[in-house]
């Protein structure tokens, strides 16, 4: 009866560890954000039709979706499969699917250049390691929103609290 159960336990410990290898290494957990955040963050950026629009660590696309249905042609980017089929799935069901594309993707790999709108909700490090990438790619005048966390010694132009929530705005600068 012994060597069924750690015959079990091993086997259980082998499919467990096999699952977890398969997922991709997530540098930021999948934290949801209110819609009344959502809504804040792109009034704060002032999001409007013909804007382009990507959101870096997308989750389930519901920042992208709210873009789009604003007018914006929006692009969310995120490294979980799960999260950009379940990202598809809310965009079919708001009816966004010819304004919104989600791609799987490592945010540091992707273009996102020609944004007129960028918004993150990821982490502070990982806005500190994005942060070179987004003022040399990106041109001036684009607007950056990150519910919250900030990008360290670069001062928000504005920050607000919605539904106890911080939110920063930056605009990228002159070169």
């Amino acid at each position: 009866m012994n060597a069924l159960k750690n015959y079990l336990l091993v086997f259980c410990l082998l499919v467990g560890f096999q699952v977890f290898a398969q997922k991709p290494n997530l540098d930021v957990p999948y934290v949801p954000t209110k819609q009344a955040v959502v809504d804040a963050m792109l009034d704060l950026a002032g999001v409007k039709a013909g804007d382009i629009h990507y959101d870096l660590g997308c989750g389930d696309g519901r920042i992208a979706i709210s873009a789009a249905k604003r007018g914006a042609t929006s692009t969310g980017v995120d490294l979980d499969p799960e999260r950009i089929k379940e990202a598809n799935e809310n965009a079919k069901e708001a009816g966004v699917t010819d304004k919104v594309n989600f791609i799987q993707g490592n945010l540091f790999d992707f273009d996102f250049s020609k944004a007129d709108v960028l918004t993150l909700y990821l982490l502070p490090q990982v806005n500190l390691k994005l942060r070179p990438k987004i003022l040399e790619e990106l041109k001036p005048g684009t607007r950056i929103v990150s519910h919250a966390f900030d990008m360290g010694d670069w001062e928000p132009e504005k920050t607000i609290t919605v539904d106890g929530s911080t939110i920063f705005l930056w605009t990228v600068p002159n070169r």
